[in-house]
């Protein structure tokens, strides 16, 4: 079960360039090591021998967060259909527009799919 990391970087001096792929290999490498500590801690020990081979100095896994939250977004979710919820969505121009269904009083999300048709996403209990 192979993993593999990809950095892209451009710039004029190949130095800089070397040392920015390099960084961002790295954090890669950290938020990947950090997901695999994660996975054996919660008992999985099959990831214990691709978690041991990679080679990042533990004090980095501690000084950023796995995922780092910019913004929290709080607003009233409103009972409506799946049409007018995707009428709403697309008044205010979004891509996807979270609601809850009047029928089932389920919170529920449209969205817009790249071939421009939409789709629907309930939860399943």
């Amino acid at each position: 079960n192979k993993r593999y990391a990809r950095a892209e970087v451009q710039d004029a001096d190949m130095t800089a360039a070397m040392d920015k792929t390099v960084d961002i290999l790295e954090g890669q490498v950290v938020r990947y090591k950090k997901r695999m500590r994660t996975k054996i801690r919660n008992g999985a020990d099959a990831y214990a021998a691709e978690y041991a081979a990679i080679l990042v100095p533990e004090e980095s896994l501690d000084d950023e967060p796995l995922v780092k939250i910019e913004k929290v977004k709080r607003f009233a979710v409103k009972p409506m259909d799946a049409e007018e919820a995707v009428m709403e969505m697309e008044l205010v121009g979004h891509s996807f527009f979270v609601f809850r269904d009047a029928e089932t009083d389920e919170v529920s999300v449209v969205y817009k799919r790249k071939n421009g048709t939409y789709g629907l996403i309930e939860p399943e209990y």
